[in-house]
């Protein structure tokens, strides 16, 4: 079987797959501004040229997995912007072009090609407001399925190789996006972000986890969008509650983010992370990248790591 015929699910079980860092702290290196309720989707828009260089970056620095620029895009968000729906689903198709343009950039020598996952973040990252850090948004799990399925049927439709359910605060959340993925046609895995060992709803993670168990749409569970020294005990409790199921991690550089002064405090801790990452393979991790605050430097360092 050739590389590229390879499912996305089967190339887990070969090992650990590098995954990108932070989309957004890439494209502010490059130069832009991402201060706006779009975030990084905006460029999908106004630089997909910027986009396509950001997933290119990570690809030259080993990583294997690119996640697109959809995680803040809504049908909703791009409406404000005057753009009615046909418009807005050719971006969310763009946000997968884009990484599939990049992945072709530094082809690996050989095994499967660089894989892409349409990122689909959390109701209240829509909301650009923070409240993907709290969840509990109010809604009920069948009007949060409402509002995914279309953005969920919109990058499916793009054909990626998996979506990333990724930065789930809550467990209702993460029901009501698996509940919306249903019949797209595109595996996916569910990351939750995390603090002090439990969701940032304050759900026991064995509990918030058990709702992907059995799910066979399902290819990974994990965290993402958490201080790395959430991850060992979070792995541990997705490992526990989906036995056999691959994980998935890609936590923050540590540093923590003021919202008085509007800049990040305290030192990455990314680095000295990478020295635990064979406690994280060896926990059941086969999907292994950063999120905010992780760039292509240090996704090359963890490359070397893995």
């Amino acid at each position: 079987m050739t590389g590229a015929a390879v499912p996305f699910a089967a190339q887990l079980a070969d090992g650990p797959v590098l995954l990108d860092g932070g989309l957004s702290n890439q494209l502010e290196a490059q130069g832009h501004d991402l201060s706006d309720d779009l975030w990084s989707a905006r460029l999908l828009a106004e630089a997909p040229e910027a986009v396509q260089a950001a997933h290119a970056a990570y690809v030259a620095a080993g990583a294997r997995v690119l996640i697109t620029s959809s995680y803040q895009a809504s049908f909703e968000g791009w409406g404000r912007r005057g753009l009615g729906a046909d418009a807005a689903r050719a971006l969310f198709h763009r946000s997968v072009a884009l990484a599939r343009s990049a992945a072709a950039t530094h082809p690996p020598a050989d095994g499967p090609p660089v894989r892409v996952a349409a990122s689909v973040g959390p109701y209240g990252a829509v909301l650009a407001d923070g409240s993907e850090y709290r969840g509990r948004y109010g809604l009920s799990t069948a009007r949060l399925a409402d509002f995914h399925r279309p953005r969920i049927a919109a990058l499916a439709e793009a054909g990626p190789d998996v979506l990333a359910l990724e930065t789930v605060p809550d467990s209702d959340e993460a029901r009501a996006l698996l509940r919306a993925a249903e019949g797209c046609g595109v595996p996916v895995w569910l990351s939750y972000t995390v603090a002090g060992g439990r969701t940032r709803a304050g759900q026991p993670l064995d509990e918030a986890f058990a709702v992907a168990a059995g799910n066979e749409q399902v290819v990974a569970v994990g965290v993402n969008c958490c201080a790395p020294a959430e991850v060992e005990g979070a792995l541990a409790a997705a490992g526990a509650a989906c036995p056999g199921v691959p994980l998935v991690a890609y936590p923050n550089s540590g540093e923590g983010w003021d919202p008085e002064r509007g800049a990040w405090r305290g030192g990455s801790t990314f680095e000295e992370a990478t020295a635990r990452v064979p406690r994280w393979v060896e926990l059941g991790a086969r999907l292994i990248g950063g999120c905010c605050r992780v760039g292509p430097r240090q996704i090359a360092a963890l490359s070397s790591a893995l």
